[in-house]
């Protein structure tokens, strides 16, 4: 009989530690699990924060000449922040980035990674000079010069003959020896040559 109950107790006992195995087993899987996920989260969080957190230039930025994509580069600089303090130049100091919009907490947060520089100063090119022709005079005909620069012949009765109207003008005309064409002879000659007496008439 104690044999018995001997026997069975060992049964029991050894079911036990067979649960108590596997449950331990079990909790230690889930542990297991449990902590490589809260790294994963860990390490996902760590990068999230390497992507989003702007990196820290390794040499100081001049904020007279530095490019918007150097400037976003800063921390709290994003592109609207950049394109201010490049519209703000000339800086003396980085205090002046104030005239930018900057407030002086975010000047504080980003004086130790900034320079100043020599501002750029554009020298304005002078304009190339442009030569303007100069109006040119209509040319005058040779034969209109000639006309002009006849004198007429000594005496009287002498008439200024325009081949181009067929009209002669006397002496006291206004257009007497003055016409692009045309030539002095006497009345008689014009009238026998088909020209006809200028209405103006004259002496």
């Amino acid at each position: 009989m104690r044999r018995f109950l001997l026997n069975g107790l060992l049964s029991a006992v050894t079911v036990l530690l067979a649960v108590g195995i596997s449950l331990t087993g079990a909790l230690a899987g889930e542990a297991v699990k449990t902590m490589d996920k809260a790294k994963s989260m860990d390490k996902a969080k760590t990068t999230a924060k390497s992507v989003t957190k702007p990196a820290v230039p390794g040499t100081k930025v001049d904020i007279n000449s530095a490019s918007q994509a150097e400037l976003e580069k800063l921390p709290g600089v994003g592109a609207v922040t950049a394109k201010k303090i490049i519209a703000g130049r000339p800086y003396a100091s980085a205090a002046d980035l104030s005239k930018a919009g900057l407030s002086a907490k975010a000047i504080e947060k980003i004086q130790p990674f900034v320079a100043v520089g020599a501002a750029s100063v554009a020298v304005p090119t002078a304009a190339p000079k442009v030569s303007v022709p100069k109006a040119s005079l209509p040319a005058v005909p040779a034969a209109a010069k000639a006309a002009k620069q006849v004198q007429p012949p000594a005496g009287s009765g002498m008439v200024w003959v325009n081949t181009d109207s067929k009209i002669y003008h006397k002496s006291g005309s206004t257009w007497y020896g003055k016409t692009k064409q045309g030539s002095y002879m006497t009345e008689a000659e014009a009238i026998k040559a088909g020209y006809r007496e200028s209405k103006q008439g004259g002496k």
